[in-house]
């Protein structure tokens, strides 16, 4: 088995020695509230809300009070942020010079909910037939969409404050030196050169890359104790900065189907093909080394028990000579870090 820091390259990302908090054992906490309002307000001034009736748009928010922190705790990275927030609206009807304002209300903003469970209370300062018309639009189209910036403002968080806060634990660190030229390297630049030429040539002759193509062939079936939600959104396999958390690396990722990521500072590239939420995750898939342009066909599936959650990793098309180094690669850049990072392997419902 590779050790973290040696083996295989293409799995290997830049490390980052820290002596601070050995093993994440101490709380590490960032205070997030001023950052959290002001991402608020960026959020929601000038909503725009509409369906075929009429449109409203947000003015402002009034108030946004309470807290947000990051925190991390053993090696698990932990969001916590209750807010209180009003705003104010205004709309009209199609074919109606009539203005209507009103406040909205989001009572409770907090991780207790998932963001399309966050309730959105809507007053309108007027009587009529036509103002209860327009509250209606901000009232059942405007919830949706103020949820929708609610989930972004989350991912935003775990972004913006998921990075600096877990660090290597002492096993994982190692002072970096300072690259010294010597024949040896010189030699292995000549031959990935001589390596990456050959590539280029098969593939302009059409020559054919011999692959594992039974399905059977690459599969893991992995077990964590945490909900689906939390592999799937809030931790691991769809949410950048937890990405880069437990892979070590930048990584480039928007969950949508035909988006493309890139994972490892590049090592691991490819694109979304499905996403089922909390259930399944379709991909194109490849290591930088592999034969340009050759990906393979990744698919996860999330299986939510009473105490756990089973992932099972099915992959069709990886290079026979891969084979070996791409299994142990899932397992210990992936499995492993994330049990590591997020504390999958300790943590119950």
């Amino acid at each position: 088995m590779a050790k973290w820091g040696e083996g295989d390259p293409r799995w290997i990302v830049e490390e980052r020695p820290d002596a601070t908090n050995v093993n994440n054992w101490h709380w590490v906490e960032k205070n997030a509230t001023s950052w959290s309002q002001d991402k608020l307000k960026e959020l929601f001034n000038g909503l725009e809300v509409e369906n075929e009736k009429g449109s409203c748009v947000v003015k402002e928010l009034t108030k946004v009070e309470g807290e947000a922190t990051a925190n991390n705790r053993k090696g698990k990275l932990i969001f916590f942020y209750e807010f209180e927030v009003t705003g104010k609206w205004s709309g009209s009807l199609k074919d109606s010079k009539k203005n209507y304002k009103g406040t909205f209300t989001i009572p409770n903003l907090s991780e207790e909910n998932d963001a399309h469970e966050i309730d959105v209370n809507v007053h309108v300062s007027q009587e009529s037939d036509d103002a209860t018309e327009v509250k209606e639009i901000m009232r059942k189209v405007g919830t949706t969409v103020i949820q929708e910036k609610i989930s972004e403002y989350i991912n935003k968080l775990r972004e913006e404050y998921g990075q600096g806060i877990i660090l290597p634990t002492k096993d994982c660190a190692k002072a970096s030196a300072p690259k010294v030229a010597s024949k040896e390297n010189k030699a292995k630049e000549e031959m990935n050169k001589v390596v990456k030429a050959c590539s280029q040539q098969m593939e302009a002759l059409g020559v054919q890359i011999h692959t594992k193509k039974e399905r059977v062939q690459l599969t893991a079936r992995e077990e964590f104790k945490c909900r689906a939600a939390d592999l799937y959104r809030q931790a691991a396999l769809t949410d950048k900065g937890m990405v880069e958390a437990f892979t070590g690396g930048p990584a480039t990722l928007e969950a949508a189907k035909g988006e493309r990521f890139s994972l490892m500072g590049g090592h691991v590239t490819g694109q979304f093909v499905d996403l089922v939420p909390e259930k399944k995750i379709v991909q194109k898939w490849r290591i930088k080394s592999w034969p340009a342009d050759h990906y393979s066909d990744v698919t996860i599936e999330l299986d939510e028990q009473d105490a756990s959650t089973v992932l099972r990793l099915t992959q069709e098309g990886v290079p026979d000579s891969e084979y070996d180094s791409t299994l142990q690669g899932w397992t210990t850049h992936y499995w492993q870090r994330m049990n590591q990072v997020f504390g999958f392997s300790a943590q119950l419902f």
